[in-house]
Order: C-alpha cells, then sequence, then structure tokens
C-alpha cells in the first residue's frame, strides 16, 4: 500500500481508540493494530479483502499486482536508456540520508528529459498506464499526471531521507529496502501482538450510515472519493459525521492537485504519490475545523461552512478539501 500510516499514528487520537481504514492490502490495518488501535478495515473487493486476511492472520507474502508491473516495466524501461536509472545508480541514490543531497543529486541526475519523455509516454492520458486502467479510475489521475508524479517525487526526496523510505525503495527501485522488516511476518505479528483488525466486507459509505453514531473515534480513506462526484462527496460527508464521534478525527488522501484549501500533509507522507492528505476533526456545530493549513502544517483555525452554489461546485469538482461536521472530498 502506498500510504504513510506515520500520517494517523501523528494525529489519530491514542491507541486503544475504534478506527476505519480501507483494507487493501492490510498495511495501514496492520500499521494502526501494531500501534494498538481497535481496527475496522473495510473493502468492497471480495479478492482483496482475501489477500488482506492471508497477510494479516497467515503473514502471506504480498503479491504484485497491476501497478506494480507498470512501474517496474517503466523502470526497466528507464534503466535500458538512461545511464542515471540503472539499478545500481538508483541504489545508491536510495542509500542517501541527506534530503539536501538527495534533491541536488535528483535534480542533476535523475529528473531530466529522457526521464519526463519516458513518464509522458506512459502516464499521459494516451500512454501505458491509461490503457491498462479502467474507465473510472482514468479520470481519478490529475491531467498531466507524468509531471505532477515527478514533481511529488522530488518533493519527498527533499524532505525525508531516502535511506529510511521504504516507499521510495519500492517506486523508484521495486526492491525492499535493506534493513526493514519483512513485509509478511511483520503484518501477521502486527496482529498478534495485541492489536485487532476486523475485516469487513463491503462499501465504505453504506458501512458508515449503517454504523451506530460515534462508533468510531477515526477514519482514514485513501483514494475513496477521487472517481466519484460531488453528490458521493456529500454523502461521504454526511455518512463520516454520522459514524465518527464529536472531536474525532478524519483523514482523506487524494491522488488530484491541491485546491484552494492546499495539500494539507501531503508532503510528509513519504509514500510520494498523494496530491491532498487533509486532517479534520469531526464536530457537530456547524464549524469545520481543519487541523491542517494551506502549506500543511498544523492549525486550529476554524471555519463556518458555507452554502455550495453550483458554480462553486464546478470549482471544486478538481479540488480536494474535507469539512469536519463529516469529511468531504471533491
Amino acid at each position: 500500500m502506498y500510504e504513510d500510516p506515520t500520517v494517523e499514528l501523528a494525529v489519530f487520537p491514542p491507541p486503544g481508540a475504534r478506527v476505519l481504514c480501507i483494507a487493501s492490502a492490510g498495511d495501514t490495518a496492520a500499521a494502526l493494530a501494531a500501534a494498538g488501535y481497535e481496527v475496522t478495515a473495510i473493502d468492497l473487493n471480495p479478492a482483496q479483502l482475501a489477500y488482506a486476511r492471508a497477510r494479516l492472520e497467515a503473514g502471506a507474502p504480498a503479491v504484485t499486482g497491476t501497478a506494480e508491473r507498470l512501474t517496474g516495466l517503466g523502470r526497466a524501461t528507464a534503466a535500458a536508456l538512461l545511464p542515471a536509472w540503472r539499478p545500481a545508480s538508483v541504489a545508491d541514490f536510495l542509500r542517501l540520508d541527506d534530503p539536501g543531497e538527495q534533491r541536488r543529486r535528483w535534480a542533476a541526475e535523475f529528473d531530466g528529459p529522457g526521464l519526463r519523455l519516458l513518464a509522458a509516454a506512459a502516464l499521459r492520458p494516451a500512454g501505458a498506464l491509461a490503457a491498462a486502467l479502467r474507465p473510472g479510475f482514468r479520470c481519478a489521475l490529475p491531467r498531466g499526471f507524468d509531471t505532477v508524479l515527478l514533481r511529488r517525487i522530488a518533493r519527498t526526496v527533499a524532505r525525508h531521507p531516502n535511506a529510511a523510505n521504504d516507499w521510495a525503495w519500492r517506486l523508484l527501485l521495486g526492491r525492499e529496502r535493506p534493513g526493514a522488516t519483512t513485509p509478511a511476518p511483520a503484518l501477521a505479528a502486527a496482529t498478534a501482538g495485541g492489536g485487532r483488525v476486523r475485516l469487513v466486507r463491503g462499501e465504505v459509505v453504506g458501512h458508515l450510515e449503517r454504523s451506530a453514531a460515534g462508533s468510531y473515534d477515526a477514519v482514514t480513506l485513501s483514494n475513496v472519493v477521487d472517481g466519484p462526484g460531488p453528490r458521493f462527496a456529500r454523502r461521504l460527508r454526511a455518512a463520516v459525521e454520522h459514524a465518527v464521534r464529536p472531536g474525532g478525527t478524519a483523514v482523506v488522501r487524494s491522488l488530484r492537485e491541491p485546491g484552494p484549501g492546499g495539500p494539507g500533509l501531503a508532503a510528509e507522507d513519504r509514500s510520494m504519490i498523494w496530491g491532498v492528505v487533509r486532517v479534520v476533526r469531526t464536530r457537530t456545530d456547524g464549524i469545520e475545523t481543519d487541523v491542517t493549513g494551506t502549506d500543511g502544517t498544523q492549525t486550529d483555525a476554524t471555519r463556518t461552512n458555507e452554502p455550495e452554489t453550483a458554480g462553486t461546485r464546478a470549482d471544486r469538482t478538481r479540488t480536494d478539501r474535507t469539512r469536519t461536521d463529516g469529511a468531504e472530498t471533491r
């Protein structure tokens, strides 16, 4: 999973709280359970849920998926055409632990015209990635995703030491970071070590709507609202408002480019791919509390919810924001 759970661990209520996440490959659920949270992990796809269960309960190994096969093909192509992208050179870059030096070397050695041409061929609307994605997911990617993704990678290497960044090793080299805990046993150990994960098959909004009021202290939702439109976002907002206790936390990740609300904590997520990571506190008095400012810093600012007009809805369809009389991302 390309989610950095240190974001959740920094902003969630103390361990022991009841939290909801998307099951996906099980990594985030395992990290939260290992930290002592009572975790419910939900997924609509039965095959995905079975995969997460096998990893969480039996320590089954990770399986290479479609996206990873495509990125592997991209890495192989880059290595064949661009000397800087040969595995030995990339591994040397990933051993660095100085973000300043990482930023210099990324710009000077890796992020050149050749890489940009290859990224465009893979990630533009007519590229290999778009051809492999279902139409409903293609619309979730921001325009010019090739340049967007390279910009996000540059942001991350300039901020976080490569040597400790598991996601940088996976994305840029296709390998686990040397010294990293082997994923499968770590996932199984997380649930055996006192943390609990309840796996549920279902659609997340329906689950939240059917849950008792205040069932959860926090939720984390990645990529959930990148495909559907504003109507779904409003429904999600109401569902989160219902199921998360007042004063609880919602983390919402989006692949889209930031809107007027800014990127939130996107730069703190070391997995490199997110455009927006909003962290908000749920309230029931019509006042929304967003704990991330437009520059991604922590803040306690509040603002009154305003009615949405047709014009502002159109403007915000391509932006991401959360509202904490629930959580809403558009």
